[in-house]
């Protein structure tokens, strides 16, 4: 199973449900509110709307999302949905059952929290590679959860539910923070997969990407990066980690595993061939580090497609 997945919520319990369709539970904290929908019956054209931003977060099932007027798009556990303010969310629920329910999770955020955050983020590191300053696009509002913000999202999931000490507002206060920074990056490390060509020749940032895919079988180093970005490695490697959360490092071992993973996806490759032709020299380094990132090793993932 992929760690991108968030860890389940309660359940109601059949004779608590008030309603099959988008039962609500909801716990409310300072500048937020967390909201657990589950649906137990197949529905369509269900409306929702909140007054504030959104994050919504797929648990369980499957829904089909209607959004500013667009064509529906399938919603599945592993994605996220920003909405913004006072936007009609029309959804249809066209599996759900007693027996197979979809739960999903909508974090509702004050404004006054998303610009305190951003406007101190924007105080504090102002010199941006990739966009002029920090803050949510909401043009490209459904993500594929990264490692990293599915665990804010389960941490703030765990907070919401559970936590009951006095400080529980400062806590989620503070992971609240973090989940906006961990919004933007996964926002940007998509954008630069998506547009990394067009920017590369006048954006350092999509240029270093750019020799990282066209280069992905060579040696590649902090060194060698750092000098095609024009930068000081310290500098370099400070800049790259802000903008996309991950280290200049970690971005290119998650490249040469998402390539392993497509090279088995495509064709009846030996383990060995494709540890080598995704950029890895080491056999054994690549089936751990395959089995840490898709929670199976390499052998298992191919022997599931077939």
């Amino acid at each position: 199973m992929s760690q991108n997945f968030i860890a389940g919520v309660p359940w109601r319990n059949e004779k608590d449900l008030k309603t099959l369709v988008e039962n609500r539970t909801t716990y409310t904290l300072n500048n937020c509110e967390l909201n657990i929908f589950e649906t137990h019956q197949q529905a369509a054209d269900v409306n929702l709307v909140f007054g504030d931003l959104v994050l919504t977060t797929m648990l369980k099932g499957k829904k089909v999302m209607h959004l500013f007027d667009k064509p529906g798009f399938d919603y599945l556990p592993g994605e996220s949905v920003i909405v913004p303010p006072n936007e009609l969310m029309k959804i249809d629920f066209p599996e759900a059952q007693i027996d197979n329910p979809t739960q999903c999770i909508a974090l509702s955020i004050s404004k006054e929290m998303i610009e305190n955050t951003f406007n101190l983020l924007n105080e504090r590191f102002p010199d941006k590679m990739l966009t002029d300053e920090w803050g949510l696009d909401l043009s490209n509002f459904h993500l594929i959860n990264t490692q990293d913000l599915s665990e804010i999202i389960n941490r703030f999931i765990r907070i919401g539910v559970k936590e009951r000490s006095k400080e529980k507002d400062v806590i989620a206060s503070l992971a609240l923070k973090e989940l906006l920074i961990r919004l933007t990056q996964t926002q940007a490390r998509d954008m630069l997969q998506k547009t990394y060509k067009l920017i590369a020749s006048n954006n350092r940032l999509a240029h270093v990407v750019e020799y990282i895919k066209n280069n992905i079988r060579e040696e590649l180093n902090l060194d060698v990066l750092s000098q095609k970005a024009c930068m000081s490695k310290p500098h370099f490697s400070r800049s790259f980690k802000q903008e996309l959360g991950l280290s200049p490092m970690e971005f290119v071992l998650k490249e040469r595993l998402s390539l392993a993973k497509n090279y088995l996806r495509m064709a009846n490759y030996q383990i060995q061939e494709v540890c080598y032709m995704a950029g890895f020299n080491n056999i054994t380094y690549f089936i751990r580090a395959f089995k840490s990132e898709f929670g199976m090793t390499p052998k298992v993932y191919q022997s599931n497609l077939h």
